[in-house]
């Protein structure tokens, strides 16, 4: 342990909450190079009481108190690639990461700052690897090492609501190879072949989704990439697909349908999370619903129709999980990521009271 004392409650400045948010922002951590933005959080945490290291998995780990009682604030540290001007205009940040997920992330080790565990209980914060990589290897390493009582998962959601669901994912590389022919006959060129098999995709998902009312209810293929190349007297077709599944559809399910729609080609899968729906009344939502409400928010739950960490450690962990975060989900990955200072600020105030709430009942 650290020698250093715990911060007491309520202590941090609201400024130092930003600055390690602009610093985390500032610091590039593309999946699978976040060792940078982990030691600047790492030597964050230390600097205010907690037990603070990097783990096997890269992932920036920040523990308050000591106790088999655990709750878990698991956050990750990485982000898509492509660095964005990093600046403020007023009371807005404008940066890679800033929403997806550093805003979440920075509001996690902030509010964690403020509050004092009870004896026997562990308040966990973790800034997680390759998140956005489809391997989730921070997350895949924490949970063998916790066994929380619940668990907040970082991710944007508007700083007065609070995500229950997430959609499935599958990833599949398809691939075509065969002999060609002259293009004036009727033999389908490699690129046809491909437009064929997109097609059945897309009938499949529309058979799949008649009578669906809403996204998260739908199977969502999209078209990652296509290309077309010729060998000689051989040619092939490449693509690169990538489902949304809904909760009632398995991975294995889809692959199997996939498998019969792609016969006379090879299909790869990866990237493989079923769907996650998680219990809305709890210990965690009653104190997230009331930290809301005592902060001047009217409380909503929401459904997500991507895919987080809670894919991940949801069904494994088994506790009440519920994912949140600032910021707005839309802005996710775009040219135009920003978040708004002031609703960052709100959201540490909403953890900051939830979690003083949860650590006398976990």
């Amino acid at each position: 342990m650290l020698e250093t004392p715990l911060a007491p409650a309520h202590a941090l400045e609201a400024k130092e909450a930003e600055c390690l948010l602009f610093d985390l922002v500032a610091t590039p951590s593309p999946s699978g190079r976040e060792g940078e933005a982990s030691h600047l959080l790492v030597d964050w945490m230390a600097q205010r009481g907690f037990e603070a290291f990097v783990d096997e998995s890269g992932s920036a780990v920040g523990i308050r108190g000591q106790g088999p009682r655990e709750l878990v604030l698991l956050g990750h540290i990485d982000t898509v690639p492509g660095q964005l001007p990093v600046h403020t205009e007023g009371r807005t940040l404008h940066g890679r990461g800033s929403v997806d997920a550093k805003g979440p992330l920075a509001a996690f080790a902030a509010a964690a700052a403020m509050v004092e565990p009870p004896a026997g209980t562990s308040l966990v914060v973790i800034g997680a690897t390759e998140e956005e990589a489809a391997t989730s290897r921070g997350a895949r390493h924490a949970l063998r090492q916790f066994k929380p009582r619940a668990c907040l998962i970082g991710e944007p959601s508007r700083w007065d609501r609070i995500t229950l669901a997430y959609k499935g994912r599958l990833l599949a590389d398809w691939l075509w190879e065969g002999p060609l022919a002259h293009s004036a006959g009727p033999v389908p060129t490699p690129a046809e072949h491909a437009v064929a098999f997109w097609q059945a995709v897309q009938e499949y998902a529309q058979e799949c989704n008649r009578g669906c009312k809403g996204e998260f209810s739908r199977l969502e293929p999209s078209l990652r990439a296509i290309n077309s190349a010729q060998h000689g007297a051989y040619g092939s077709a490449r693509m690169q697909l990538g489902l949304r599944l809904p909760p009632d559809l398995t991975t294995e399910a889809v692959i199997k349908r996939l498998r019969a729609l792609g016969e006379g080609a090879s299909l790869a899968f990866h990237g493989r999370e079923e769907a996650f729906m998680a219990p809305k009344n709890n210990l965690l939502t009653r104190c997230m619903l009331a930290a809301v409400r005592s902060n001047g928010g009217r409380p909503r739950f929401v459904h997500k129709t991507g895919t987080s960490d809670m894919n991940v450690v949801g069904p494994e962990w088994n506790c009440p999980i519920a994912a949140y975060g600032p910021g707005d989900s839309s802005l996710d990955h775009t040219p135009e990521e920003r978040l708004d200072l002031d609703e960052f600020q709100r959201a540490i105030a909403v953890l900051r009271d939830a979690l003083t709430n949860m650590l006398l009942q976990v």
